[in-house]
């Protein structure tokens, strides 16, 4: 570990900015020193609670020559504006995923840190979790022989806990509702469990929540093997939920929220339990944050795969818009998603 922190500035004083806040508070590797938000009242409430300095423009945070990365949780919409104006005045960049709404803003993201010749790291926290990381060593070893098939489900209950007025439960803040806001973590999983998805099929609906977006989804991918993978994401749910099944040739991999992870073999009769611990999978992606900038690491999300992560989801929005099965390389090559 290195002996001076980073220092870092908070754009975006939304609940998710005092998760990684708090999340930078257990760590020795990372500082906040600067902060950011339109409204007064709570970037000066950020800063008595973080003890850092209030900014009171996001042109001074960036000024701040103390500063040397910016930890982004802004809007989806404005993720392109705030990420090159941070690149341009030469700070590193943490971004909350997904890293834009669309494609085309997450290829000029993007570009625009390349140009700037700055890091940007994307935060997909669950396949750090250490279950997921189990699974995929031994594909990676080859013991679960050729992968066939994967079922996952993230679901919970969001009934009178959501804000209408929040961009994030609005189809213009958040297009595609729940699939983007939390199944997106587990499309992320299943890709880096199953490989690359090639194209996809989806349904939507909006059964439980008030609003304009769709509340429980359902995404059927081809992935470029041939496997086949299922995920159900819901904010319509009873209660939360996580489930990933991986099934290969040779081996499965259960986990579910409340059993945990069992693995079985092929000929074998019951599953064996597979102890893990509970990681801090936000500390890890952040202090990652901080080895990048010292030079020391890369990002394991870059902007490159965060935008390929994002066209599976707008590939299943689309198809639910066209009732089609939507190959994910045209949504990475238009123009227009």
């Amino acid at each position: 570990m290195s002996a001076e922190p980073v220092r870092v500035g908070a754009l975006g004083m939304g609940w998710w900015s005092n998760v990684l806040a708090d999340a930078i508070e257990r760590t020795p590797e990372l500082e906040i020193v600067g902060c950011y938000t339109r409204s007064e009242d709570k970037r000066k409430a950020f800063a008595k609670k973080y003890s850092c300095r209030a900014s009171s423009s996001y042109e001074e945070l960036l000024a701040d020559d103390s500063i040397q990365g910016i930890i982004n949780t802004t809007p989806n919409g404005v993720h392109l504006e705030t990420v090159r104006q941070a690149a341009e005045a030469g700070k590193h960049i943490f971004l909350d995923k997904p890293i834009a709404n669309t494609v085309a803003d997450g290829k000029g993201i993007t570009q625009a840190c390349t140009d700037g010749g700055v890091t940007l790291s994307v935060g997909y926290q669950r396949r750090r979790e250490n279950q997921f990381r189990w699974v995929k060593e031994e594909i990676d070893a080859g013991r679960f022989g050729k992968l066939v098939q994967a079922d996952a489900n993230i679901s919970r209950d969001r009934l009178g806990q959501i804000d209408l007025s929040s961009w994030r439960y609005q189809a213009t803040g958040m297009p595609g509702g729940v699939i983007l806001q939390i199944g997106i973590h587990y499309t992320d999983v299943l890709e880096m469990l199953m490989g690359p998805v090639k194209r996809v099929s989806a349904m939507s609906a909006r059964l439980v929540l008030p609003g304009d977006n769709p509340d429980i989804a359902n995404l059927v991918m081809e992935h470029e093997n041939g496997a086949i993978s299922n995920l159900t994401a819901s904010y319509a749910s009873a209660s939360e939920y996580y489930l990933t099944n991986v099934y290969g040739k040779e081996a499965t991999a259960y986990y579910d929220l409340f059993t945990g992870l069992r693995h079985l073999k092929r000929g074998e009769a019951e599953p064996e339990a597979i102890p893990y611990e509970k990681n801090d999978t936000i500390v890890e992606e952040l202090e990652e944050f901080a080895a990048c900038i010292r030079g020391e690491a890369t990002p394991e999300v870059d902007g490159q795969r965060a935008t390929e992560s994002l066209a599976v989801i707008r590939a299943g929005v689309k198809s639910v818009e066209q009732c089609r099965v939507v190959d994910v390389a045209e949504i990475l090559a238009s123009p227009d998603e």
